[in-house]
């Protein structure tokens, strides 16, 4: 979707409190981080309980999908990004800012997805019955989850109204991948899957 849209056709998102928020470069590191967090986090659940990482899967890909169609339907972007040519500073993390700024535009932006997923990665494990007894993983991927969502205003790749609207989907989210039906419906198919085995 990136780059598809003329900007004469886009919605420039803007929120009172963006200009408030300082650019700060140290923060490409737990936005980069979001990959590891993404992939580490649904590797677990797959490999020891697929309940989770189904509810986990629900929970990111309804969220992406709903977030790509409102895309399409309103097509959004951000003028926040600052010249960082002219920020009086220039290190490896301005560097990294740099090449991030040059292989993800600003355009469809909002809801968030780095946002979206990172809460679904933390509601996942915040759910789990095998990790409720790890209180440093627990606390950790809560403060994980605080710093990528931080990261993405700090950085400016996301408005305050991005990260707003993200949080809003994400309880719509949470009510489908966690509804008590959901188990329901599991152990219907695994009951019908034992029947179809022993017959």
């Amino acid at each position: 979707l990136e780059g598809k849209t003329s900007p004469t056709q886009m919605h420039i998102i803007s929120f009172p409190m963006d200009e408030r928020i300082p650019f700060c470069e140290y923060f490409i590191l737990p936005y980069f981080f979001w990959f590891v967090y993404m992939i580490v986090t649904g590797a677990y659940f797959f490999l020891t309980n697929r309940r989770d990482f189904y509810r986990y899967c629900l929970f990111l890909f309804t969220g992406m999908s709903v977030s790509l169609f409102i895309c399409q339907l309103w097509p959004n972007g951000l003028a926040l990004r600052p010249d960082l040519s002219t920020i009086g500073r220039d290190n490896i993390f301005v560097r990294m800012v740099n090449y991030l700024y040059t292989i993800d535009t600003p355009t469809n932006v909002c809801p968030s997805i780095h946002v979206i997923n990172s809460i679904g990665a933390t509601v996942a494990i915040l759910k789990s019955e095998s990790l409720m007894s790890h209180k440093g993983i627990r606390i950790g991927s809560f403060i994980t989850c605080i710093a990528i969502c931080a990261s993405t205003l700090f950085l400016k790749q996301h408005s305050c109204f991005d990260v707003i609207c993200a949080c809003g989907l994400c309880i719509g989210l949470y009510i489908l991948a966690y509804n008590p039906k959901f188990e329901r419906i599991e152990a219907t198919v695994q009951d019908e899957k034992e029947l179809w085995s022993e017959a």
